[in-house]
């Protein structure tokens, strides 16, 4: 699929944000969603369901606020069906993007379908530096990429291909399957910051133990529905 001349520029990426209860990390991520907006990007936040002040807060700071079923695959393809831009960047709550990501992603789908940036773990533990390096370098060689690498997609492949799974787990892997028979992704040295919050709740060798069993599981055909139980 030939890549569409694309401008360089904020307005033809739309930022879509899944979100969970997510009020005691949102002022810092709504800060850094202003400006983003005010760069031009088109920024759509998408609730699952959040029990808490999340909603009022997002939209009481002049964020468009959707509301969909809970899940990311399905709130991510709610914010995108939603968005009116030619570019989609899926940024999970808890990562934020490098400076000028805009003009980085928008260069980047001028002559390829889709991509990602690379990552750095942001905690105490200097192991994360060392897990971040190997998600970098395992994303580079295989073309899967992750939810914490901020997925950016043109619209017309990700509504080729069928958007995210419906599934409640792995559906940032099962994406990039699906965009890989279209294109190899732009693997961007930029680096977005991610938290490493629940690699130190879980400690970083489980959590290490946890995701590979989870992913060889999945690979070997284990319906996501039982490893997301797993997961939890």
């Amino acid at each position: 699929m030939a890549a569409p001349q694309v401008e360089e520029r904020a307005e033809a990426l739309a930022i879509v944000v899944p979100m969970l209860d997510e009020a005691a990390t949102l002022p810092a991520l709504l800060v850094h969603l202003a400006g983003w907006r005010a760069r031009g990007c088109e920024v759509v936040l998408v609730d699952g369901g959040s029990r808490d002040d999340s909603v009022e807060m997002a939209r009481a700071a002049g964020f468009r606020v959707l509301i969909a079923e809970r899940g990311r695959a399905r709130q991510m393809n709610a914010g995108a069906q939603a968005c009116g831009r030619a570019l989609l960047l899926f940024l999970h709550a808890d990562t934020r993007l490098p400076e000028a990501a805009d003009a980085v992603v928008c260069a980047a789908l001028a002559v390829q379908a889709w991509g990602r940036f690379d990552v750095h773990i942001d905690g105490r533990p200097r192991m994360l530096r060392v897990v971040a390096a190997l998600m970098n370098l395992r994303s580079r060689l295989s073309g899967i990429a992750t939810g914490d690498q901020a997925i950016f997609v043109r619209r017309d492949v990700f509504e080729a291909v069928g958007g995210f799974p419906d599934q409640p787990l792995m559906e940032d892997i099962e994406l990039s399957c699906r965009l890989l028979r279209v294109s190899r992704p732009a693997c961007l040295r930029a680096r977005v910051r991610t938290s490493g919050r629940r690699w130190e709740q879980r400690g970083v060798w489980r959590t290490i133990a946890l995701m590979w069993r989870l992913r060889w599981a999945y690979w070997r055909g284990v319906p996501a529905e039982r490893l997301a139980e797993a997961y939890r």
